[in-house]
């Protein structure tokens, strides 16, 4: 009741779900998950077509965040910045390049490995150390 009269909810909020709910709406990236109930229960074979799709997107997220975080840590160390300053520069070569930023990353590991980048990412890159080393101008 104390709860009640401070304003605080412990049923479902207006969209259904409690408030210390995770879900993927919340997590960008990630499929948004049906309730069993929606999700067509009644037909297994869908069911579990979905959740073989849903599986293999997963693993594709979980490997594309740790080549993007790979790439962070060489910008880190051979750049010399931070990692929110990593992140802005793989961003950064991505929307100048019109490359996505999962291949910008797998571009930038392989480059620490002795790979050459292609000009005009390298261009972009170097632009975009720069701008985040100098600052806004």
């Amino acid at each position: 009741m104390a709860a009640v009269r401070q304003g605080i909810r412990a049923e479902p909020s207006s969209n259904g779900r409690s408030g210390s709910d995770m879900t993927s709406s919340m997590l960008p990236g990630l499929p948004e998950r049906q309730p069993p109930s929606a999700a067509g229960t009644d037909n297994p074979a869908g069911e579990l077509e979905r959740l073989r799709t849903e599986n293999r997107q997963l693993l594709r997220a979980i490997a594309s965040h740790a080549v993007v975080d790979q790439a962070i840590g060489v910008l880190v160390v051979l750049g010399q910045i931070t990692p929110q300053d990593g992140f802005t520069v793989l961003r950064t070569v991505s929307q100048h390049t019109n490359t996505k930023l999962s291949q910008i990353a797998e571009h930038i590991v392989k480059h620490a490995q002795g790979v050459e980048l292609a000009g005009p990412v390298l261009a972009a890159l170097h632009a975009a150390l720069h701008a985040v080393r100098t600052g806004p101008e």
